[in-house]
């Protein structure tokens, strides 16, 4: 082990290797369903290389219908990328024209070392854990889905300079973040929670301007010149039925339909955000952003619409900050087989969509759903468990139900 914490990049270079390697059939043979969702290794880089017309090199916003699905960041990594995918270049590496894995090559190479990245970030935030991100396997089984570690290297890196106090720095790396994959908009609430309670009014308030002033500046080019397909994205999260790897798309598969399904899961994810905040007010010591961001995280994803495979990404990093030592290893490997379990059912679950001859049914993939989502939330709670003897007794009281009241 003492070998392994000598190099970061070493790992994670083997670890990104390994899921490279994990997605070489598709990459040899193409991503043409089922047989992509047999061998797992279905990716949207491809995917949406076609569907969004990068591979004429489009503009991402261009289309009303058709534009990317994501945030100015990553739609702009998407279209830049598409320009190292060319001709000339395929005949250059001898791949008879191939651009669609030419496409999943350069990305997968800048995803590589993103991912690099924040291993390294991480071993600064947890120098005694940090080598659980690029062993596990749930990370290296997902890491080229999507191009989800863009965003989350900058998460971390806003983690890191506000938890040593450089708010303005951290500031700027969030609204980077939130502009590359809306998700880590969420840590704004553990960020109010710590600068309120350290009576910071004055940096929060510096630090909410900073933030949503990054986040404008990235985003105003595209609201004044692509409007329409700038808005897609959020249009599209709005209208989005129950979608793949949700709690409410396993309820429905099971006969369980949500009506008002937007207002249900914005109701369930601020009953839990308020949960949470009764937590942090309730640790007589403020506690650090690294040690809770985890918490509110799995929260928004526990009650979103969706729960990607790739969203393994943003919680592993934000799971390892949050465990207090080496005792939460076994609790952190139990849930990355749950995760693992759901990794593997989803593409099978597909294949069948897909018309393969073996698959798995519908009622085993909801299965897997709601083993996924039970784990986390199980393993969210043993960490606050063991959390409170150095946060304090109120937060057990708090947790286990029993608590006679709550300061």
């Amino acid at each position: 082990m003492k070998l392994i914490a000598k190099s970061a990049v070493v790992l994670a270079i083997i670890a990104a290797l390994l899921s490279f390697v994990k997605f070489e059939n598709c990459r040899s043979n193409g991503w043409a369903p089922p047989a992509d969702y047999i061998h797992a290794c279905y990716s949207d880089l491809p995917a949406l290389f076609g569907e969004r017309g990068l591979i004429t090199n489009t503009w991402p916003y261009s289309s009303a219908t058709n534009a990317v699905e994501y945030p100015p960041v990553t739609g702009v990594v998407m279209w830049a990328t598409s320009f190292f995918v060319s001709d000339i270049v395929s005949d250059l590496v001898g791949d008879n024209g191939n651009k669609y894995r030419n496409y999943f090559d350069i990305n997968a190479l800048l995803i590589a070392l993103l991912f690099i990245a924040s291993v390294i970030i991480l071993k600064k935030l947890k120098p005694q854990l940090w080598y659980l991100l690029p062993v596990a396997p749930a990370v290296v089984a997902s890491l080229y889905i999507n191009w989800d570690i863009w965003a989350v290297v900058s998460a971390l890196a806003a983690i890191y300079y506000f938890d040593v106090g450089k708010y303005k720095i951290s500031a700027i790396a969030l609204g980077l973040s939130i502009a590359t994959k809306f998700f880590p908009i969420v840590l704004l609430l553990p960020i109010a929670l710590i600068l309120f309670r350290k009576s910071k009014v004055k940096e929060l308030i510096i630090y909410l301007v900073i933030t949503s002033a990054t986040w404008l500046l990235i985003n105003l080019p595209f609201i004044i010149t692509t409007p329409v397909g700038w808005f897609r994205f959020f249009k599209l999260n709005s209208e989005r039925a129950a979608d793949w790897g949700s709690i409410w798309h396993a309820l429905e598969i099971f006969g369980l339909k949500i009506s008002y399904l937007n207002l249900i899961s914005i109701i369930a994810f601020a009953i839990l955000a308020l949960a949470f905040t009764l937590f942090v007010f309730g640790i007589p010591e403020v506690p650090t952003l690294a040690s809770i961001a985890f918490f509110i995280v799995a929260i928004f994803i526990t009650a979103s619409k969706v729960y990607s495979p790739q969203y393994v990404l943003w919680l592993t990093p934000l799971a390892i900050l949050a465990m207090v030592d080496k005792k939460d290893r076994l609790d952190f490997w139990i849930w990355q087989f749950a995760e693992l379990i759901y990794h593997f059912a989803i593409w099978q679950y597909l294949a069948e969509v897909a018309g393969a001859e073996f698959a798995i049914p519908a009622g085993a993939y909801a299965t897997a759903i709601l083993l996924r989502v039970a784990a986390l939330t199980w393993f969210c709670l043993r960490i606050m468990r063991r959390s409170t003897p150095k946060f304090g007794p109120q937060n057990l009281e708090f947790l286990s139900g029993v608590g006679q009241g709550y300061p």
